[in-house]
């Protein structure tokens, strides 16, 4: 397993929270989504190396900003 954690804006509440889960959690090979409203961050928990690209489009898609690796 392999845990990828993004810096995301635009997060700010338990709505927030809930959609990224959904979305990314969606994704071929996504097996666990922890999003930290407080720091900005979400982790992506998932088999292989992530689609970067992929989980940026998902993210933006949902309404957020994915700005980079942390």
């Amino acid at each position: 397993m392999t845990a990828t954690t993004y810096a995301v804006s635009g997060m700010s509440c338990g709505h927030c929270k809930a959609t990224l889960t959904k979305a990314i959690g969606e994704l071929d090979g996504v097996s666990g989504v922890d999003v930290d409203l407080e720091r900005g961050h979400v982790t992506v928990t998932s088999a292989t190396e992530p689609d970067d690209a992929l989980i940026a489009e998902t993210v933006d898609e949902a309404g957020y900003e994915l700005t980079g690796r942390v």
